[in-house]
């Protein structure tokens, strides 16, 4: 029996002056080892968006994290990006409306960091383009110069509360942190489910009527076979994938 298919968006990547379209290994294969589906990369690309082919193959959506930022323009920010060289139009144009196409059609969708950015947005919310200069937040950018293991490493606690809390079966967890943006004003649609220590939040849960939507400002992907909330969180995304699947109703 074949697994079912999530959709996992690209990045624009520019590699000796030639562009790419990827994705980091460690989101498809969070996908396929834990969640235990099947992950399919979605090009960008004025010529290769067509919502419509990817909705009709799409058992699941996966908005993966990004070195990339949210354009402030798209949630309404009257000032410049901080950084011109650190944004992704192509992706924008691609993930904003296949968040709103999967509140809609009611497919399962898992948004990671930069995704759980653009969650929020598509959705009509806002974000700070940098935490670190908010009065009352504190940094939450990465170390630099240190090993992938030490970037990726335990960073701070999160307050759980809401299903997120009843899925991990805990009040509080460690999550690593590697981000610039956050949530300035929650999207009507959301609800937060976890807070950092400084308030800012850091995991939300779509409409309890939708079967699977759901974003983290961590990265769970990050060594995901190794770590007890993650596996519950990925695991439960295939579960919803495949009931949709089974079901006949996807696309």
């Amino acid at each position: 029996m074949s697994r079912p298919v999530v959709i996992i968006p690209c990045d624009t990547k520019v590699i000796e002056s030639m562009t790419f379209d990827a994705v980091g290994r460690k989101y498809s294969a969070a996908v396929a080892e834990v969640a235990d589906c099947q992950p399919l990369l979605a090009p960008l690309g004025p010529s290769m968006l067509d919502m419509g082919a990817l909705l009709e193959i799409a058992d699941g959506i996966l908005l993966s994290g990004s070195v990339s930022n949210v354009h402030p323009s798209l949630y309404g920010l009257d000032e410049p990006p901080l950084n011109e060289k650190a944004l992704d139009h192509e992706r924008d144009s691609l993930t904003l409306p296949l968040v709103r196409e999967a509140l809609q059609r009611k497919l399962p969708l898992f948004a990671i960091c930069r995704g759980f950015q653009e969650l929020n947005v598509a959705l009509g919310g806002t974000l700070d383009q940098a935490v670190h200069t908010v009065s009352g937040r504190n940094d939450h950018r990465e170390p630099s110069d240190v090993p992938m293991d030490d970037r990726f490493g335990p960073s701070h606690p999160v307050t759980l509360s809401g299903t997120l809390k009843s899925w991990i079966g805990k009040d509080e967890i460690i999550v690593n942190s590697l981000h610039w943006q956050g949530i300035q004003r929650l999207a009507q649609p959301l609800t937060a489910e976890a807070h950092a220590k400084d308030g800012l939040i850091e995991a939300v849960r779509g409409p309890s009527e939708h079967p699977f939507l759901f974003g983290v400002q961590w990265h769970p992907e990050w060594q995901a076979k190794n770590n007890t909330a993650s596996i519950e969180i990925f695991r439960r995304f295939g579960d919803a994938v495949r009931k949709l699947n089974s079901s006949g109703l996807a696309a």
